[in-house]
């Protein structure tokens, strides 16, 4: 068991050698205390010292070997309760008992609600409630050590699971965080890869039907596809390079670059006319915006080039709302069809909270729309 969890939430700062001191200073005073301590009937040192030291100086080790120390603590105390010797009413023993109750696995058949629940309702007895007779003194003092012992074991396993609960919701936190983290790069892969891929196809199909007649045009077109592929390939080489290390692997791609998308949407084929009026976005807002945008244009070269395409981006410092429109005959699919591309933009727009649409327009064309608000 790692020290971590034997450790008091008020002592998380000391080491574990400081932590054993400290426990072989405690064993050392609470022996000599015990000796302090009123008899029950005439012993000598000679039964007297042994068991105390029987009862305290274990408690030094406690942390290094729980089941032992409480074992050895535990029967020193009942001896000296049954001889008439200085009792303690199992204080060291509930002290033994607590990294015991720590460190054990749970066992469903010891009902601990029960033990903590009774003891509290002894020792609240005790305190209020006192006895007429030796005996029965005698008992009551044995029934509230009893219920000192449950109430260190209620507390140990208390603490236990709180421990094992925040260990569990930390391993939850980190898998979600794994699993955003996969659905981010998979969602960054699919754009890069269906943007890059629909203008190379385009300009592949343009290459083919004119590289006899007009071979200059068909060069030009194999330069658009070197250029295309070597940017796509070195933005994938960013991405998967999250999965292999955790070095600074550069700025994301934010409305900055919303140029150079126009120009190589162009190249295929499609005039974008941008407007965009939004300063000073976090990064993460600039990133799905552009995710936003690029996918829309890709999808005009893909069913609907050539054609104009219209882009607008506003922004309020709250609120983000971007605006993709074209006059291109093509067909699209839309949310809840074979494709991914205008479902990948909804659910960049979902984890904003935000509004999503796409759709034919009245007069022609396809329109996207999206808006979300943001903290800036």
């Amino acid at each position: 068991m790692d020290e971590s969890e034997l450790r008091s939430p008020f002592l998380t700062r000391l080491s574990r050698r400081a932590l054993i001191k400290l426990d072989a200073a405690v064993a050392v005073g609470y022996t000599f205390a015990l000796l302090t301590l009123p008899a029950d009937a005439e012993t000598s040192a000679v039964a007297a010292v042994p068991l105390a030291a029987a009862a305290g100086l274990p408690l030094a080790v406690r942390r290094l070997w729980p089941v032992p120390v409480f074992a050895a603590v535990l029967s020193a105390s009942t001896l000296s309760f049954a001889l008439g010797l200085p009792w303690d009413s199992y204080a060291a023993a509930a002290f033994a008992l607590y990294p015991v109750a720590l460190t054990r696995r749970r066992r469903r058949w010891i009902p601990t609600p029960l033990i903590g629940a009774v003891s509290a309702l002894l020792i609240l007895a005790g305190a209020v409630v006192g006895t007429a007779d030796w005996h029965a003194e005698l008992v009551g003092r044995l029934v509230l050590g009893l219920a000192v012992l449950g109430a260190s074991w209620t507390l140990g396993r208390v603490v236990r699971e709180r421990r094992a609960q925040a260990e569990r919701s930390a391993r939850r936190l980190a898998d979600q965080a794994v699993s955003d983290e996969r659905l981010r790069i998979a969602r960054e892969l699919h754009d890069v890869v269906a943007h890059s891929m629909s203008l190379i196809a385009v300009k592949a199909g343009v290459a083919v039907h004119v590289a006899s007649a007009r071979p200059g045009e068909a060069l030009d077109a194999l330069r658009v596809i070197e250029t295309t592929s070597r940017s796509s390939l070195a933005e994938m080489r960013h991405l998967l390079g999250v999965l292999r290390t955790d070095t600074d692997l550069g700025p994301a791609p934010g409305l900055a670059d919303l140029t150079a998308l126009a120009e190589r949407a162009a190249m295929a084929g499609v005039r974008v006319d941008l407007d965009v009026d939004a300063p000073d976005l976090p990064e993460g807002v600039a990133l799905s915006a552009y995710r936003i945008v690029q996918e829309a244009v890709t999808n005009v070269v893909k069913h609907a080039a050539p054609a104009r395409c219209h882009v607008r981006v506003r922004s309020d410092g709250l609120r983000m709302r971007i605006d993709v429109t074209d006059d291109g005959p093509g067909v699209r699919v839309l949310p809840g069809g074979d494709g991914h591309g205008l479902i990948g933009m909804r659910e960049r727009v979902m984890m904003y909270g935000g509004d999503f649409t796409a759709g034919p327009r009245p007069d022609g064309g396809f329109a996207v729309s999206a808006a979300f608000p943001y903290e800036p």
